[in-house]
């Protein structure tokens, strides 16, 4: 009798400090990223940093990060891959990568950010959110007035398969047009056709914007190269394009968009839904400046107000 009572005992600790030792189930968070460049990268950062700060760190969060390197079918088949695998939230980052989510899954909730028009994207529904990273297209053409006050034409080289760029590109002609500029406009729709489309342009134009198009941003060392070859000044739309060699832009801090975007993670790990989640934007912006590539230009930042706030290189 008392060797059967040992043994009872004996079970039942061990049931019991097996039951201590069960690990709490972790958050599965898929990160989908269309292409790696800084602006992007910032935004994930944030979101990291975000998810860290509230407590959700590796022993209670499962993330996996997947880049699509540009291309929307390698951007489905992630989608698709998180949907299998039962992800409990997917953050996509740049409008692409959340198109291919929001085409995968109604169910799982999606959170959106580097998206400059969710709308026009089609990334409207019940299970998706986030953060735009809408351009103050207007500061940045101002400077165009401010910088080059002779420039008549602005060129812009965009990709003609990105909805974000197509709607900046229609932002910025409208802003153009207010300022008596003429916009000329080439389309690509992929990275081989950029320096092609480059030499025709550079040509017709007095300055190149380079919106926050990713295809482009991703080109910028081209870019510049080919721009200062010609001797083509370039307004640039993210800090990144600044401090590689753009002469200036006004721009939004991508790694606190992503940090917003983040905290509405956390929102909704902690039981909030997301269909009663507005998709939010940053009203801060900052003015970033290349006085060195100014300088090698012959342009002068007398006509720029609030260089005591900006960044400049």
């Amino acid at each position: 009798m008392k060797k059967g009572l040992f043994l009872a005992i004996l079970t039942l600790v061990i049931l019991i400090t097996g039951c201590g030792k069960k690990e709490e189930k972790k958050t599965k968070i898929g990160i989908t990223q269309i292409i790696e460049h800084p602006a992007l990268d910032a935004s994930k950062e944030g979101f990291l940093q975000a998810l860290e700060d509230a407590g959700y760190d590796e022993t209670k969060v499962e993330i996996e990060f997947q880049s699509a390197q540009g291309d929307f079918g390698t951007a489905q088949t992630i989608a698709n891959s998180y949907v299998q695998d039962k992800k409990d939230l997917i953050l996509a980052i740049a409008t692409p990568s959340a198109q291919a989510a929001y085409n995968t899954t109604k169910e799982i909730p999606i959170l959106i950010t580097a998206v400059t028009d969710p709308e026009t994207a089609g990334l409207t529904g019940d299970n998706i959110s986030g953060t735009s990273d809408m351009s103050p297209v207007k500061q940045q053409m101002e400077l165009v007035k401010k910088l080059l006050p002779d420039a008549k034409k602005v060129g812009i080289v965009y990709n003609t398969s990105e909805q974000n760029s197509e709607f900046l590109v229609k932002k910025a002609i409208e802003e153009c047009d207010k300022l008596s500029l003429e916009v000329i406009t080439s389309g690509v729709t992929n990275v081989n056709e950029v320096s092609s489309a480059l030499d025709v342009i550079l040509g017709k134009v007095d300055v190149l914007y380079v919106p926050t198009d990713n295809l482009m941003t991703a080109a910028i060392p081209l870019v510049l190269q080919k721009t200062n070859e010609a001797k083509v000044p370039v307004i640039g739309s993210i800090k990144d394009m600044v401090e590689q060699g753009a002469i200036a832009t006004e721009t939004i801090d991508y790694y606190k968009l992503g940090y917003q975007t983040g905290e509405m993670a956390v929102e909704i790990l902690e039981g909030a839904s997301i269909k009663d989640m507005p998709v939010e934007t940053l009203k801060d912006t900052q003015l970033i400046i290349n006085k060195r590539a100014a300088e090698e230009m012959g342009i002068s930042l007398d006509n720029i107000d609030g260089l005591d706030k900006a960044e400049i290189f």
